[in-house]
């Protein structure tokens, strides 16, 4: 997954595309809880609702897509490391589980 977000006065966008294709985000964050939501929008397709919470560098939480749900986890890359560095897991609740990469 390809994916820019940006995180500015409580309110989070971005756009990306991934193995389904290209989405845009819009969310919003609360600084005093570390608390995180936001809906990932597929170009005439379907959406994703994420739910989450800041922990030290990253995000965890949870999306739902109509009856099928998961956890991920998003975490930004360190300064000066390569693009090509995967950080961004997500499982399903199904038997199989994903992992999916993002560059930044």
């Amino acid at each position: 997954m390809d994916l820019i977000l940006d995180f500015k006065n409580g309110s989070i966008s971005g756009e990306g595309a991934d193995g389904i294709g290209f989405f845009v985000i819009s969310g919003f964050y609360n600084t005093s809880n570390g608390e995180c939501s936001w809906i990932k929008r597929y170009i005439g397709l379907h959406s994703v609702d994420y739910r989450g919470f800041r922990e030290a560098k990253g995000i965890w939480g949870t999306w739902h897509i109509t009856k099928t749900k998961g956890g991920f986890h998003i975490w930004p890359l360190s300064e000066g490391e390569p693009l090509t560095a995967t950080e961004v897991e997500e499982e399903t609740e199904q038997p199989a589980k994903s992992v999916v990469s993002m560059k930044q």
